[in-house]
């Protein structure tokens, strides 16, 4: 009888004993250890690399060392001399047990490796694609035992893998005898699911890949990701071509009302745009676009239902009906996209009229629904998305916010672009502002300014821009409470500039002059009282008052200062070291979705519990609106703010001239 060794797997614990010349990776994969490996054991991948402990291990009663396994193979010494090993490595399908052992499993060697986001705090992503590469060999037909090519193909992946009860698609089957015969009935096989073959390759192939979208209403943007690692291989962006038909989303459904025929032409433009994106990946990432399996989408329903070619005209008016809510699987084929022949496309589930799976992408991506903490996460655009709660409630729904938080409608607003103002201060005593534009490290203050800015020069002022300027103009005192830009302070700063009945603040007076007017002031209250409005309807639902985190989320999101956005009133008093940007969070999810199947099914079912709170019907929404418009609100206290920052005191009304001020001079001396 031979003897046992008993073999400990780290980091999982697993641990069992088992006949001397085993292979390390058959005990591993009998014990549920998690081990990666596409080649089936040949020795062909190096997915399956482990490292052998030394020494004593008192805890589970072994003594392990790397002469404890058989010694370096032919095969290991072949792929070492190709690929290159680290040294103590050992491929655990070609290395057989001698003795007791602790293995050690590389993260690299995992199949569900975690890939740490860069706010760990979140979560974490697993790494368990619903579409995985098998390499198999395949019996060769034999007159004396006829079966079908496909059925052996069946045979083997049941045999080497465990794979059953599998079929094949059309598309792929066509191509099955040709590939089976190219490379001597060695194969590598794209499985979806363990159940569906979508795709073959002659010989073995190590990589498969997946795109991720994000289809927003201005741009696009889309990430390439091996599937089996989870890296982002290239990544690149598009304007949306369907800008032409209107900039924001209403505009495109009123032409779908009054061009007949409008939505195909913007279903046609999008689906052209997201085929040359991913060209331009493809060719970024050096692979072919047949590597591609699988494609993920987020984006809010207007985009979501011109994507699909659904007419979107029901969601330009109460009840702003969907036409479908859930998570839809499709053939990339059936939307024109040129990847895998059989390549897969799964769109995230919409929550409901004007959240969409972009918001969806959100949850997924920061996870509100894991934590025991009352999370706010804003994705601030045009149209802004709301969503609070935690593990037992969530709650959501949208704002419409407008333009002004991008530059547009804004006197002096443009796009971000180098010479875009993004950053400003104020001084509170002789109301001098210094600015930092985009393109340049220096402040307009230092020296060197002129030179590093002369090629872009100072062009206007961005989104971040507008509200550091409005946040510190009202920290100065140059904006009262209510939003009214205080002529009085003409007195002080010649910057005040009188602009007939209204005064003008003056940023830079060089051509182009960028200024501050008091419509701009109001545009901005306008789009902050919207969002803030919605938050303080969710939070009246949830029956809170505080919210314990807050997350910035989309492109405007991320770039803007959190205390400033706290300054204005645009999101509820907080400890400001748990308010952050989330990033683009909605591509994130769209990530998550790619990389891993659980979460699809995570993030369906977290959908369907979501609570979507209409604003356009909520009899409070204009009572928090009102009070929103003042700055940073006129009822509500921030408290947490007041201890980084000194607020002004509270003034509102007709903010004196200089002509007021005479008069009233004037009036007290009769």
């Amino acid at each position: 009888m031979s003897k046992d060794a008993h073999i400990v797997f780290t980091p999982s614990g697993k641990h069992g004993d088992f006949p001397i010349g085993t292979p390390v990776l058959t005990a591993a994969r009998n014990l549920g250890v998690d081990i990666d490996s596409v080649c089936g054991g040949r020795g062909i991948c190096g997915r399956c690399q482990v490292v052998a402990g030394e020494g004593e291990f008192a805890k589970h009663k072994i003594v392990s060392s790397c002469t404890n396994m058989t010694a370096f193979s032919s095969v290991e010494e072949r792929y070492a001399s190709k690929k290159g090993m680290k040294e103590g490595r050992r491929l655990s399908c070609q290395a057989m047990i001698e003795g007791d052992l602790l293995i050690d499993v590389p993260a690299e060697s995992q199949v569900h490796k975690q890939v740490v986001r860069k706010r760990a705090d979140v979560r974490q992503i697993e790494i368990d694609p619903p579409i995985q590469l098998h390499y198999v060999e395949v019996e060769e037909p034999d007159m004396h035992h006829p079966s079908g090519d496909l059925e052996r193909l069946f045979s083997a992946l049941k045999a080497q893998w465990g794979l059953t009860d599998l079929h094949c698609d059309l598309r792929t089957l066509q191509t099955l005898q040709p590939i089976l015969r190219k490379e001597k009935w060695k194969v590598t096989v794209a499985v979806e699911n363990q159940k569906t073959i979508i795709a073959l390759w002659p010989g073995f192939k190590e990589k498969g890949y997946g795109i991720a979208v994000d289809l927003g209403s201005t741009t696009i943007a889309a990430h390439l990701c091996d599937l089996q690692t989870g890296n982002v291989t290239a990544s690149s962006g598009i304007m949306n071509p369907q800008i032409r038909f209107g900039e924001d989303l209403m505009s495109r459904v009123s032409y779908v009302m009054m061009n007949p025929g409008g939505d195909k032409e913007m279903t046609t433009a999008v689906r052209e745009s997201l085929d040359t994106l991913i060209g331009v990946v493809a060719d970024e990432g050096g692979i072919e676009r047949s590597d591609i399996l699988s494609m993920t989408f987020v984006g809010n329903p207007v985009m979501h239902h011109l994507l699909l070619g659904i007419d979107p005209t029901e969601l330009g008016g109460a009840p702003f009906a969907l036409t479908l809510n859930s998570s839809i699987h499709l053939y990339a084929s059936e939307l024109d996209l040129n990847i895998s022949p059989d390549g897969r496309v799964y769109i995230l589930p919409c929550i409901a009229g004007h959240v969409g799976a972009d918001t969806a992408g959100v949850i997924l991506s920061e996870g509100p629904h894991l934590q025991d903490e009352i999370t706010l996460i804003c994705d601030v655009g045009t149209n802004a998305e709301i969503v609070l709660g935690n593990r037992d409630r969530l709650l959501a729904c949208s704002s419409p916010t407008g333009p002004a938080f991008e530059g547009a409608q804004i006197t002096s607003g443009q796009r971000a672009a180098p010479g875009a103002i993004e950053r400003i201060r104020v001084d509170p005593e002789t109301l001098e502002p210094r600015y930092r534009v985009i393109g340049s490290d220096l402040w307009s203050d230092e020296e060197g300014f002129a030179e590093a800015t002369k090629s872009s020069g100072v062009t206007g002022i961005c989104g971040s821009g507008i509200i550091e300027a409005i946040g510190e103009m009202f920290l100065a005192g140059i904006i009262q409470t209510d939003g009214i830009i205080d002529g009085s302070k003409a007195t002080v700063s010649p910057r005040v500039q009188s602009n007939g009945k209204t005064f003008d603040y003056i940023i830079s007076d060089k051509e182009p002059i960028i200024k501050v007017t008091q419509t701009d002031v109001r545009a901005i209250q306008l789009a902050k009282a919207a969002l803030y409005a919605g938050v303080k309807l969710l939070m009246e639902k949830l029956d809170v008052t505080t919210v314990d985190r807050i997350q910035l989320a989309g492109a405007f999101g991320s770039h803007i200062d959190v205390k400033y956005a706290m300054v204005i009133g645009l999101i509820p008093d907080c400890d400001l070291e748990r308010v952050k940007s989330a990033g683009n969070a909605a591509g994130t999810g769209a990530r998550i979705a790619l990389l891993n199947k659980k979460a699809r099914k995570e993030i369906e079912n977290v959908v369907s519990k979501v609570e979507k709170i209409e604003t356009a019907v909520e009899p409070k929404f204009q009572e928090h609106f009102v009070n929103a418009m003042g700055m940073p609100n006129t009822v509500d206290e921030f408290v947490n703010l007041s201890k980084i920052v000194t607020l002004p005191e509270k003034k509102t009304g007709k903010a004196e001239s200089l002509d007021d001020q005479g008069r009233s001079r004037r009036r007290r001396r009769r």
